[in-house]
């Protein structure tokens, strides 16, 4: 979503949208990211961020940029990175931290971007049907993608990962959904339960105010968002800020309640632990005793991602306009997702092993 209000398309009644749009700006102009935005050359060891064409059907009109390190072997990991309203797929790859970890793991990204014919604020339309379900607009132009990149690195199709910020986050919980066959694993920054919404009312209504439903209730938009018999899921990252005033905190904890109810786990976590920056780290285990979720809860952080400038192990990204000094969120998911490992070490597999009841 903008990082100032909820995405709309221009594809409705023009004096709604002139209202929506009067509101917009009385709400809050210190979240416009477009005065923020950095294009300096990110950590990479690779030419950098290339486009990428004829990746399918595209019926969502999206872009495809990607990022190979050099020397990418076969079977390497895949991560999917969606920005945040307002941004680019190049603001997100130079500031996240991303390519410092392809790098140092050995994997390749994928940089989707949508624009400003699709959305007025170039927001990934997390809270419109037809773009987020399963075989549709810009989520089937997601998928297609990553069949692309897989074409074109040799790479794992068990060990496929989505991750997103704010709009890009909530679109990642809806991919989640969606396909729960294609990712391993997710990571959802700042972002919004899976199909939370249905239309910009809704999407106001879950960003400032989300539904408090129970932990079945979330869980069951999920069962009802993938195919039909899916009994494995993705291991699911949330991270979020306490101080964020443009999505409301609440929406971690419906988001913890909504994948640990598709898991079959309870909502009290295994265990928690104090990590750099402020942040707590809840984890909740699948019946193995491995993290099935895990909750970062950023104290004092608002709207943004957790980025932590460095040339330390565990730093990662730069700053700017919803890039926030607290701890590298980056190198934490690459880390629960086990790309930090190669599989004979034990990273975590692809989707298919318990089946939750």
């Amino acid at each position: 979503m903008r990082q100032s209000h909820p995405p709309y398309r221009f594809t409705g009644d023009r004096r709604l949208i002139g209202g929506i749009r009067r509101w917009v700006t009385a709400a809050a102009g210190a979240l416009a990211l477009a005065g923020g935005l950095i294009t300096g050359s990110p950590q990479a060891s690779a030419a950098g961020l290339t486009q990428v064409t004829g990746f399918g059907t595209n019926p969502g009109n999206l872009s495809m940029y990607t990022y190979a390190p050099d020397g990418l072997p076969a079977d390497a990991p895949l991560v999917v990175a969606l920005h945040g309203c307002t941004q680019s797929a190049n603001d997100y790859y130079a500031h996240s931290g991303w390519p410092k970890f392809a790098d140092t793991y050995g994997f390749a990204l994928v940089f989707p971007q949508t624009n400003g014919a699709n959305n007025a604020n170039s927001c990934f339309n997390w809270f419109q049907p037809g773009d987020s379900a399963r075989g549709q607009g810009e989520a089937l132009s997601i998928r297609q993608m990553v069949d692309k990149a897989v074409s074109l690195y040799g790479s794992d199709t068990r060990r496929v990962h989505i991750t997103g910020l704010s709009a890009g986050g909530a679109m990642t919980a809806n991919m989640l959904a969606a396909y729960p066959d294609l990712f391993a694993g997710g990571a959802i920054g700042s972002g919004l339960p899976a199909r939370c919404a249905s239309g910009v009312s809704a999407a106001y209504t879950c960003m400032y105010s989300p539904p408090d439903r129970s932990p079945a209730r979330w869980g069951d938009l999920v069962r009802s968002a993938a195919p039909a018999g899916t009994t494995s899921w993705p291991r699911v990252a949330i991270w979020q800020g306490t101080a964020d005033t443009t999505v409301n905190p609440r929406n971690a904890t419906e988001l913890r309640d909504q994948w640990t109810n598709v898991w079959g786990v309870g909502q009290t976590p295994s265990r928690t632990e104090s990590l750099d920056g402020g942040a707590t780290l809840s984890v909740y285990q699948d019946a193995s005793g491995r993290p099935a979720v895990e909750v970062y809860s950023v104290a004092g952080m608002g709207h943004g991602l957790a980025v932590e400038p460095g040339g330390g192990t565990e730093q990662c990204g730069s700053t700017g306009t919803y890039y926030l000094d607290t701890l590298c969120s980056s190198y934490h998911t690459a880390r629960f997702w086990g790309l930090d490992d190669d599989r004979s070490a034990g990273a975590l597999p692809a989707p298919t092993g318990p089946t939750v009841t």
